[in-house]
């Protein structure tokens, strides 16, 4: 495995392969990203992971400076796990305006309306910074395949729509959450949590489950089942972003004619932010 910093060295590696399968994250690993990486060695003969914080899409330095940074153990799981290149760069190798304190990147791409729900609700300039980067990254790496998890639904979303507006000759693929026995979505930010607060984490996705049985159980008003799995959260001590059903296919808020629908969740527990989502459908396909 090769640990590249710099997209020179990038370029000269990739030149010995015929397909190339990438995998974007942030770094902290665990085995929800081993499990994309799976799914990446499974379509093309270079698996390129890239590590990378990108400052464009923290609200906050205070966030961004407290984002895990484990590079050398990130490095040991992915060569166990048997991937060809980590595209570790620093940040002016993705940002050349750089000046050690400020990005200067003035021109990014702006997302669709969808970006400004959810959680980019309140987090102006998120998701744009989110689809810049791998716009960065995809011209960078040029992969064939590209792999994201599921458990970003929103991002995944808007990734597949940065794809198609830009006409990029990539293929996305999407992972599927991998879980917790307790139902918890695996996440790096489950290690700030006690090993109480992680088995009362598990409340957000049993609020999900719930609320997709009252949906299948009888017609009801999508706005109030929401209403009612917040609520839920919040008497079990959470604080709430949002609940909300939408339509898979086009994230926008759920019809009662839809059939492939998702829910999704955002919510605080001990000052740590979790998202989940689980995709269902209302009524069975014709």
């Amino acid at each position: 495995m090769q640990v590249i910093h710099t997209s020179a060295d990038l370029k000269v590696a990739l030149k010995a392969h015929n397909k190339v399968a990438f995998v974007p994250t942030m770094g902290n690993l665990h085995d929800g990203h081993l499990k994309l990486v799976d799914i990446a060695k499974q379509q093309a003969d270079c698996v390129v992971v890239s590590i990378f914080v990108n400052p464009l899409q923290f609200d906050s330095n205070v966030d961004l400076d407290k984002y895990p940074r484990t590079l050398k153990i990130d490095c040991a799981k992915l060569e166990t796990a048997g991937v060809t290149i980590v595209f570790a760069p620093d940040v002016s190798e993705i940002y050349p305006d750089f000046d050690g304190q400020k990005l200067n990147q003035t021109m990014t791409i702006t997302p669709p309306y969808i970006a400004s729900a959810l959680c980019g609700t309140g987090r102006t300039g998120h998701f744009s910074g989110v689809a810049t980067v791998i716009t960065k990254l995809f011209n960078l790496v040029q992969p064939n395949v590209a792999i994201f998890g599921k458990k970003d639904f929103q991002q995944l979303v808007i990734i597949r729509e940065l794809v198609k507006q830009f006409n990029f000759a990539i293929e996305i693929i999407a992972g599927d959450i991998v879980r917790e026995e307790s139902g918890l979505a695996m996440s790096s930010r489950n290690g700030y949590f006690t090993t109480q607060q992680k088995t009362q984490a598990a409340e957000l996705n049993q609020a999900l489950k719930a609320a997709i049985d009252v949906v299948k159980a009888a017609p009801a008003i999508f706005i109030n089942i929401e209403k009612k799995a917040a609520e839920a959260l919040t008497n079990q001590g959470w604080e709430v972003d949002y609940i909300s059903i939408r339509s898979a296919l086009t994230l926008m808020p759920a019809r009662q004619d839809d059939e492939k629908l998702v829910i999704l969740g955002a919510a605080t527990l001990s000052n740590t932010r979790l998202i989940d989502n689980i995709e269902f459908c209302a009524k069975p396909l014709n």
